[in-house]
């Protein structure tokens, strides 16, 4: 819930993985940390110069632990005591955050140094207990009465920053319990990430893959950023091989991952319970003020409009000549990659000449930051998979991506800078309390950038095989952002209610599930292999309840937005840059709909389905032309 619990503790700590691991860019052994060029490298010494200085930080902070009990017991005597509460608790926040960024990234480096994975635990442990000291404020503002509360802020203009946090924490004064339930909730957040930290460990630590054979004959190791460059090879062999060969790694764990995902599901129906939310999607939907409404219409109205779908999946199977798709199938690329690899270089004046419709100060703040090591760039042993942005208030925003040259990376790096520049401009215009903004608005930045990029490099296309090959890019965009997120998200549904209802939740029964939804969505055209049906155990966005729905509603907002930037000139930017520059300081539907665009409605979604069938009819025109 986007609570006072939440946003006077890290509120500015924000967390966004892409939706698909990176492959590695290199052939053969993957690379040692040392190996990498060090302008390839992220720059964590702007965040400490030395772990000395994150010991020297981490002392203070639990130093200062004890003073929040100095305020138990007088928020409600005056407008400047809670001001100094709440002020003393962004300082701590702020200062908490900048210890878990920096040794979670440290960590992330290599998943396999015990030293950095120490002090990440200790800083989460510290996060716990940052929560467990200040878990008092929010039951004890709820005890002011109300008309108080508004004198408070009538004459105290220092509490001015707080004044959305305090408007959403009597909108949700239900939800919060007594000052005792909320210290023992807090006390249970480690225990309640248990599930999450096993599956991150053993996947990203001690899953051992094996061994297959590349295009050239080449034996070569199996990782999970190597997976998705593996699916993209036109030798359906080794299409066949990487994924059995992954699946059938998870498979043997399928009952350990089970019992990790079931974990979480329980957890998450014990917190909504605890809070008294009807249920899971109630509770983590309403701390951002999402109607439940919003998340069906994303199931329902993506599950009325399969048949779009299916004809990609029968054009698909077409055109590579199959009688039946298999899984290993679906992420080939229907057209040759007119560009197989793209130096790093090239790929960041791709994105820069993409995004020039943003005007000039955007861009000058992604060069600063390029050129500033906010990312870091390849794979190494030991590196955690996937991409993401991250960063807390105090610091510049950090990408973490696993480059492999291929047009694939280019968009995640489009994407990530969405977040990072979004972050920036957030946390340089709004003060704490405000600066966190919610993924639901998160993914419309990072995928306006994707949009925005994939419309500058069809303009610039010049040739037949170019513009088939971005075409069939956008296809796989909403295929994998729109129909995949929306399969995910009724799987999480599903599943959640059945919990909900006291239901067992057997891998077979996920299986089960798993494999009915792939059936449904891709239609007649693709054989379900039984290895699928393990898929959900390796979707680390399942760790975080109704969390994938957004990406649906990012890319259908940004689709729209897009367009309007580059058909409405100067007022729709204008419009768009605000919306980055306002972070959480208000509710994300209201947020969206002042840039430009109302997602309490179906209409975002339909037209993007619409965009969908119109791609599919230009690549299939053009194919024909061949």
């Amino acid at each position: 819930m986007r609570s006072l619990v939440k946003t006077l503790t890290l509120a500015a700590l924000s967390l966004w993985m892409a939706a698909a691991s990176q492959p590695a860019l290199a052939s053969g052994s993957v690379p040692k940390r040392s190996e990498i060029p060090e302008p390839l490298r992220w720059k964590l010494e702007d965040i400490y110069p030395t772990d000395e200085a994150w010991e020297a930080d981490y002392a203070a902070a639990k130093e200062a632990l004890p003073r929040m009990q100095s305020f138990r017991g007088t928020l409600g005597r005056s407008p400047r005591d809670l001001l100094a509460c709440l002020v003393a608790r962004d300082d701590l926040g702020i200062r908490v955050g900048k210890l878990v960024v920096y040794a979670t990234m440290r960590s992330h480096e290599d998943t396999a140094n015990p030293v950095y994975q120490a002090l990440a635990d200790r800083a989460s442990t510290l996060s716990v207990q940052v929560s467990e000291a200040g878990s008092f404020v929010v039951p004890e503002i709820l005890s002011v009465p109300e008309k108080t509360l508004q004198d408070f802020q009538t004459r105290e203009p220092g509490l001015a920053p707080y004044r959305f946090t305090l408007s959403e924490l009597l909108r949700q004064k239900a939800h919060v319990l007594s000052q005792p339930e909320e210290a023992l909730l807090a006390g249970m957040g480690e225990v309640l990430q248990a599930p999450e930290g096993a599956f991150s460990m053993l996947t990203n630590a001690d899953l051992k893959f094996p061994q297959i054979t590349d295009e050239k004959g080449k034996t070569v190791e199996l990782s999970e950023e190597r997976y998705a460059k593996f699916l993209r090879s036109p030798d359906r062999k080794v299409r066949e091989a990487a994924f059995r060969g992954l699946f059938e790694t998870y498979g043997k764990l399928r009952n350990t991952l089970g019992a990790t995902f079931s974990g979480a599901v329980k957890g998450s129906a014990f917190v909504a319970r605890a809070r008294k939310y009807p249920s899971s999607l109630a509770a983590a939907l309403d701390g951002d003020a999402i109607p439940e409404s919003v998340y069906h219409n994303v199931v329902d109205t993506i599950e009325k409009n399969l048949a779009p779908l299916h004809r990609y999946m029968a054009l698909r199977r077409r055109i590579l000549g199959l009688a039946k798709l298999a899984p290993w199938d679906l992420y080939v690329p229907l057209v040759a990659d007119p560009d197989r690899e793209i130096p790093w270089e090239r790929a960041v004046e791709q994105v820069t000449a993409g995004l020039t419709p943003l005007g000039p100060d955007y861009l000058g703040d992604l060069k600063a930051g390029l050129s500033s090591q906010w990312v870091d760039v390849l794979e190494n042993q030991g590196k955690r998979s996937g991409a993401y942005s991250w960063g807390s208030y105090g610091t510049h925003p950090y990408i973490l991506m696993n480059y492999n040259g291929t047009l694939h990376d280019v968009f995640t790096l489009a994407h990530e800078l969405g977040h990072s520049l979004h972050s920036f401009y957030s946390n340089r215009s709004q003060p704490y309390a405000d600066a966190g903004y919610t993924t639901f608005v998160a993914e419309v930045a990072s995928t306006t950038n994707e949009a925005l990029l994939l419309d500058h490099l069809l303009r610039e296309a010049r040739d037949q095989n170019t513009k088939l090959f971005l075409l069939n890019q956008r296809l796989e965009q909403i295929r994998t952002t729109v129909y995949r997120q929306a399969l995910f998200a009724s799987f999480e549904r599903t599943v959640h209610r059945r919990v909900e209802a006291g239901e067992a939740l057997t891998p077979e029964d996920l299986g089960k599930l798993w494999h009915q939804l792939n059936e449904r969505y891709y239609g007649p055209d693709l054989e379900v292999d039984p290895l699928l049906d393990g898929e959900w155990s390796r979707i680390p966005h399942f760790y975080s309840p109704f969390y994938v729905f957004q990406y649906a509603t990012g890319y259908a907002a940004a689709t729209s937005l897009s367009r309007q930037i580059q058909k409405g000139g100067e007022p729709a930017r204008k419009r768009y840059l605000h919306m980055l520059t306002r972070g959480g300081s208000a509710h994300p539907i209201d947020l969206l709909r002042d840039a430009g665009v109302d997602m309490a409605t179906p209409q975002p979604l339909l037209d993007t389905l619409r965009v969908f069938e119109e791609t599919l009819d230009a690549f299939e025109e053009l194919a024909n032309q061949k």
